[in-house]
């Protein structure tokens, strides 16, 4: 990708009128208004594709996962794909919400509900972003795709990957909007999600010296976990590698009877050179140096979406950084500079996202920019500010004119 200086002229001569904040936002308030729970995402794909036609996308379709797709462009250059994911996480004890989770309540220039941040402004924002470059369809050298996927809560870059390697869309460049503060996001650490299987014997509770307590000795994994955090590697960038139980369960004849099994669940975040293989044998380490009777794996994905489909997965993903010097950031940065007046910071997620496929596995240069604060995702105060979303609007179309259209 050659580095144009276009967008800033292209932000500049827009027609006024090509956005308007009321639009932009009473479509972001009917995304939050409507639920749309990972693989319940029907209602918000139907409004997406009707808000997508009314604006004049000339090429909109559902793909077969269920996610929404259109495209703009000629074809004959860079393909350009913007990604962001339909599916929101459960509203965490809702009476704890300053305004009900799907109220789409406006106070003094904010916008409150579930998916505010993570992530229907940016669903909101490309669609407008986007819509910029419809009267410019014959000054584009190249194809931008809007990919508004399903099922990225609970298994990121499920359905990015069937769009690239089912539906045959292989962009040259991604962006994902993904929560970033309307800074630049250029990586990630890498996540795996481990299963232990800790085996035990059944007695019953009134004599426990019969069994072997399968709570007992999961405990004392648990214990050895925590110690390895402190141990982990770290990178100058992405920071340490991390280690947390996040969930466990026990089985039983009963209550009055002691547990042959435990499962633990363990979330591992994997920091620039470390790998999956690694991280499982340091855990199957830690359980033969505590002589554990336990087997580890790592957990599949296997929900049918909402149209059906079922994509079977592995929960391992890579950790992933694209070059503070390639030319895809040096183009969001002076973008969001001719939005802005000021340079963004630099930085990286410290959640997992789309790219875990895009960079991590398919070696797609991939970048981040969103509105909203990354830190308040999947929390009761999601909010973004409406100024926010006209920003990344701007931040979106212009972009896009970078990389695709002439000089």
């Amino acid at each position: 990708m050659e580095r144009r200086n276009v967008s800033s002229h292209f932000i500049q001569n827009l027609a006024p009128e090509w956005i308007t904040t009321q639009g932009l936002v009473q479509f972001t308030q009917r995304l939050i208004q409507t639920p749309s729970l990972s693989t319940q995402e029907g209602a918000v794909a139907e409004l997406l594709v009707a808000q997508l036609k009314a604006l004049g996308f000339p090429n909109v379709h559902v793909n077969a996962m269920g996610s929404v797709i259109a495209t703009l462009g000629n074809g004959n250059g860079p393909t350009l794909l913007y990604d962001a994911h339909m599916d929101t996480v459960e509203a965490a004890t809702p009476e704890h919400w300053a305004h009900p989770p799907h109220a789409g309540v406006i106070e003094n220039g904010v916008l409150y509900g579930l998916g505010a941040i993570d992530m229907k402004s940016s669903l909101a924002s490309m669609v407008y972003g986007a819509q910029a470059l419809l009267p410019y369809q014959d000054q584009l050298n190249g194809t931008l795709v809007l990919a508004f996927v399903v099922q990225e809560e609970p298994c990121e870059g499920l359905a990015i990957r069937y769009l690239v390697e089912e539906d045959g869309i292989r962009p040259d460049y991604v962006l994902l909007g993904e929560p970033t503060n309307l800074q630049i996001s250029r990586g990630q650490r890498g996540r795996v999600m481990f299963k232990v299987s800790v085996e035990g014997k059944s007695s019953h509770a009134s004599q426990p010296a019969l069994g072997q307590n399968a709570i007992y000795a999961a405990a004392r994994l648990v214990f050895a976990i925590q110690l390895m955090a402190d141990d982990l590697p770290k990178d100058p960038f992405l920071g340490p590698g991390t280690i947390a139980v996040t969930k466990i369960e026990s089985q039983g004849p009963s209550l009055n009877a002691i547990p042959d099994l435990c499962k633990v669940y363990v979330d591992r975040r994997l920091t620039l050179g470390e790998t999956v293989a690694a991280a499982e044998g340091q855990l199957e380490s830690v359980i033969r140096r505590e002589s554990i009777p336990a087997s580890v794996q790592i957990t599949t994905y296997r929900e049918p979406s909402y149209t059906g489909l079922v994509r079977v997965a592995r929960e391992a993903h890579p950790a992933w950084v694209l070059d503070r010097a390639h030319p895809l950031v040096a183009a969001l940065y002076q973008t969001i500079q001719a939005v802005r007046g000021t340079g963004p910071e630099i930085a990286h997620w410290p959640f997992s996202t789309d790219g875990v496929y895009t960079m991590g596995e398919a070696n797609i240069p991939t970048v981040g920019f969103g509105p909203g604060d990354p830190n308040l995702a999947h929390t009761t105060q999601e909010y973004v500010r409406l100024e926010d979303l006209k920003t990344a609007a701007h931040v979106y179309a212009g972009l896009a004119a970078a990389v695709l259209m002439s000089q």
